[in-house]
């Protein structure tokens, strides 16, 4: 693992700027409803958006420690930090990141004064935990330590997102590695929810006596986020007919292979919004200003689903971004969006890809 080292010239950094933008479209389940300033189903979206940085090498996944931003990019297996100033600079490169296909250097957190990353390496994917070192503009990246090891890796269904819960663990999302039959054994854990102490312990309450698999039955879940009562959602894939938004909650059973979206089905939880993947691919979410924010890959825009309704969905920036791979809440109160248009399956323009800022 190298430390630090100087920004490349790739990397283009501007200060934020907030440019004029028109977001429209909108859904309500599978039917449209608009969504309006004053809406009672969520905070309404100002027309603050702009770019805080481009030239970014397949970014998959964005973090805070304390103010300053910091990110992940795939292929590179580079942590970088950014600054609200337009500074940018490479805090170290994960070692044993093996990019390919959909693998490579995943999802990060921060949690203290520790980075957290999931990447795939040779054999298998893991999760280390770095001990972050200096202040903003000196990062770097102590000696790691493993947190998870033994997770099935595969050129796609990595899943990846990592997130630290209000209760202090962390939260792991795999998905089913191609094998569907995975995310049905509890012995695998493939095509799970994981949840483990910061340190890497299974926690005396987890669901399964002394397994890290917290919910099973997922094919490919790419999101994590909580809202203030702790309920916990993600965002799933699925194969040809639905894309998921689920609540997770502990030992349950979400149904892949099984069934894909809203089954009916007494043996399963069923999601609690469904869209045709076409029009969505969900990736990262966010809760912020009374709904979830979800990224969308192939549908190329941001979802909004208020906490009031869970059935109904405004859409943003319908392709006027391309690819969005991630959205989270920053310490300003703004949304911090990664375009993901330059994974091989995008149409990347001169500038991607980018770190968007969206005012709420």
């Amino acid at each position: 693992m190298s430390t630090a080292g100087p920004a490349r010239p790739a990397v283009v950094l501007l200060a934020p700027l907030l440019v004029a933008a028109v977001l429209t479209g909108c859904t309500s389940g599978l039917e449209s409803s608009p969504s309006g300033p004053g809406d009672p189903r969520g905070i309404s979206v100002s027309t603050g958006v702009g770019t805080i940085a481009s030239g970014l090498d397949v970014p998959w996944s964005i973090a805070f420690h304390e103010q300053t931003a910091v990110l992940s990019e795939r292929d590179s297996g580079r942590i970088l930090e950014l600054a609200d100033d337009g500074a940018a600079r490479e805090v170290g490169i994960i070692d044993g990141v093996v990019p390919s296909g959909e693998g490579g250097l995943l999802g990060i957190a921060v949690h203290g004064d520790h980075l957290y990353a999931f990447y795939t390496a040779s054999d298998e994917n893991r999760v280390e935990r770095f001990p972050l070192t200096g202040g903003p503009g000196a990062l770097g990246l102590g000696e790691p330590e493993t947190i998870l090891d033994g997770i099935t890796s595969a050129s796609y269904h990595n899943g990846g997102r990592i997130a630290v819960g209000p209760d202090g663990m962390l939260y792991v999302t795999v998905g089913d590695a191609g094998n569907g039959q995975d995310a049905q054994d509890p012995g695998s854990l493939s095509g799970k929810i994981l949840r483990v102490t910061p340190d890497g312990d299974v926690p005396d309450d987890n669901p399964f006596d002394g397994s890290p698999v917290y919910s099973y039955g997922h094919r490919n879940p790419q999101g994590l986020a909580w809202g203030e009562d702790g309920t916990m959602y993600a965002s799933e894939f699925g194969q040809d007919t639905w894309d998921e938004l689920n609540i997770i909650e502990p030992g349950r059973n979400y149904g892949w292979p099984e069934v894909e979206g809203i089954a009916g089905d007494d043996r399963f939880v069923d999601p609690v919004q469904q869209w045709a993947p076409q029009k969505a691919s969900p990736s990262g979410i966010a809760v912020a200003g009374g709904s979830i924010w979800i990224a969308n890959l192939r549908g190329e825009r941001l979802r909004e689903v208020p906490l009031g309704d869970l059935s109904s969905s405004t859409e943003h920036l319908v392709g006027e971004h391309g690819r969005l791979r991630d959205v989270v809440l920053a310490p300003d109160g703004s949304l911090r969006i990664l375009t993901g248009n330059t994974d091989g399956r995008g149409d990347p323009g001169p500038e991607d890809d980018r770190v968007l800022r969206l005012d709420l």
